[in-house]
């Protein structure tokens, strides 16, 4: 059995998703269909992905009802003006053809351009219209978040950040867990880097006979941040999905978080400075 998260509109979410990046096409359906039997409730999508077609068709095929499923996309930086913002949620639906999205997300703030404000008002009517049900954010930092709020007296259910054991982002959950917002963890895994690796996690591994994939995505669950791990392989689904069965010791979970370096950041994309196309 899989925990639950509760967030702050009473929706529920799995304690673990599943990363659909790079899952396109049959392939990408079938690793999906493949994710979905073996016990993933929760499918994490994007506009950019070009795959919301794919989710769409994975949830079709598989014999779990929809009702049960969490789906998540996300709304891309060059969509932000509340008009765009708007055709592109109606776009992301059709795609999938879905009634709904359990979630919907800006997928980075883009604060050059400026417009991530008038995108956080299209998902609030988004979602007094029914074409959401939760509304949140991606690499949101606090000085946006607390912007998001000023202007508009709505915050973020979710904010998904780049989080893995060599990034832990520690002062962002703490902001987050403070303003009742849950955090999410992409790339949780380290997208394959060293941090697989790592010579302090293998030895935890060893000590609890599971894999260093086990050790970082328990981790991440302790943390209280949902990991959205991505495989398409069934072996690795189910892995990544088995650490319901064991803790971390609280000298193992420090001796993780230790690892965090201060330019951690896989590919340098820092959300004061990004602009996501």
């Amino acid at each position: 059995m899989i925990p639950t998260v509760t967030l702050k509109d009473g929706l529920q979410l799995p304690a673990i998703g599943f990363g659909t990046y790079a899952l396109n096409g049959a392939a990408g359906v079938n690793a999906m269909v493949s994710a979905i039997d073996i016990g993933y409730r929760l499918l994490d999508s994007a506009f950019n992905y070009e795959n919301e077609g794919a989710v769409g068709e994975a949830i079709r095929r598989s014999s779990v009802p929809r009702a049960q499923l969490r789906v998540t996309s996300k709304l891309p930086g060059r969509r932000q003006a509340y008009a765009q913002a708007i055709v592109t949620i109606q776009e992301s639906l059709l795609r999938a053809r879905l009634d709904y999205y359990d979630l919907y997300l800006i997928h980075w703030p883009n604060p050059k351009t400026d417009l991530y404000v008038e995108a956080w008002q299209a998902l609030i009517d988004a979602q007094k219209w029914g074409l959401i049900r939760s509304i949140g954010v991606c690499n949101f930092l606090p000085e946006h978040l607390e912007r998001l709020e000023r202007e508009t007296g709505v915050m973020p259910s979710i904010n998904q950040i780049e989080l893995h054991p060599y990034f832990s982002q520690e002062s962002q959950r703490v902001w987050d867990n403070n303003h009742h917002i849950v955090t999410e963890s992409w790339s949780p895994l380290g997208r394959a880097s060293s941090v697989l690796q790592d010579k302090v996690i293998k030895q935890i591994a060893a000590t609890h006979r599971k894999s260093v994939s086990q050790i970082i995505l328990r981790w991440h669950v302790q943390l209280g941040a949902i990991p959205l791990p991505k495989s398409a392989s069934p072996e690795r689904q189910l892995e990544n999905i088995a650490i319901f069965d064991f803790s971390l010791s609280t000298e193992e979970m420090e001796q993780i978080n230790k690892l965090t370096k201060a330019d951690g950041r896989i590919q340098n994309q820092d959300p004061a400075e990004y602009e996501e196309f």
